[in-house]
């Protein structure tokens, strides 16, 4: 900040504070005009309600007296005044990196083991596991949540269940972190007719039991071969490719019949971002650690 406008703000300050403080101390000694009942002249409701006069209250004054003194006492102490430090000559900056500094040397432990223990062991470690959690929540919660749950919405996965696009291991994990993911299922809308669609939605559907046309669905078995060459001819998936496994319960993009029919007829594309640059390498593999840590101990309800 430059002198003139340090000053500035100063004065500006300063009067403000100073005018506001006499009138604290000028109001109790005012005298407002009243009639003998103790009232002004100033009525409503035609004559109803008037206006009346008491004096403020003896704590209301003590408070505001205090009030006062607290904030001339805090700017004179802290920095509050243009570029005036104050008289213990604290910043924000400073203090910021200070504590920064003592988190570097808290770190630094902590990421020499990342760097020397497997993933399996880092998602036993406490310390590891929170601050990959930590990691996961600043980076990763928008689209998965902040439990890791998933949004289907954004046809972003639960991280919490058995089921796993590129493989649930350590090694997959990391490598989804590190170098991102880029799913494409094709839109079928404009090589098989619409009945077509609607046979082959029910027959996907009574893959993983979930309710279904039988005959639809016999006649939509055909159609499926066109889909065998990444989901597998009986629809268990292919983590090498990031095609689903059509036989659980769970759905990257929603299981009802509609939301099934229009990933059929219009397709999706999924990118899971590189977190490389971002992460680092340490960092890549305490986030790794805090997913699969939780996700071989907590298994959601079906």
């Amino acid at each position: 900040m430059s002198d003139f406008w340090s000053t500035w703000v100063i004065v500006l300050a300063v009067v403000t504070f100073g005018i506001s403080f006499l009138l604290l101390c000028w109001a109790p000694w005012v005298k407002i005009p009243t009639q003998s009942d103790g009232t002004t002249t100033h009525v409503w409701a035609h004559g109803v309600l008037r206006e009346g006069v008491k004096d403020l209250p003896r704590w209301w004054l003590i408070v505001s007296y205090l009030a006062f003194a607290a904030a001339a006492l805090y700017v004179l102490l802290f920095p509050g005044l243009g570029n005036y430090r104050g008289l213990l000559n604290w910043t924000s900056t400073e203090a910021l990196q200070e504590a920064a500094a003592r988190n570097d040397e808290l770190m630094a432990t902590l990421v020499q083991r990342v760097r020397d223990q497997p993933i399996e062991q880092l998602a036993a470690d406490p310390e590891a596991s929170r601050i990959g959690r930590r990691l996961f929540v600043d980076n990763c919660a928008a689209c998965h949540g902040s439990d890791a749950r998933g949004m289907p919405a954004l046809g972003a996965p639960n991280l919490l269940d058995d089921d796993w696009l590129y493989g649930g291991d350590p090694k997959a994990i990391l490598t989804s972190i590190l170098e991102g993911r880029r799913g494409a299922m094709p839109a079928f809308g404009a090589t098989i007719d619409a009945s077509g669609i609607s046979n082959l939605t029910h027959y996907v559907a009574g893959l993983s039991g979930e309710p279904r046309d039988a005959l639809k669905a016999a006649l939509g078995k055909p159609l499926f071969q066109a889909c065998a060459a990444c989901h597998g001819a009986t629809g268990k998936g292919n983590p090498a490719l990031g095609a689903p496994n059509l036989t659980d319960h769970i759905w990257l993009y929603g299981g009802s019949l509609a939301e099934i029919e229009q990933t059929i007829r219009e397709g999706r594309n999924g990118v899971m971002p590189a977190w490389r640059d971002r992460l680092g390498e340490d960092g890549a593999r305490l986030v790794a650690a805090w997913v699969y840590g939780n996700a071989n101990t907590i298994r959601p309800s079906q």
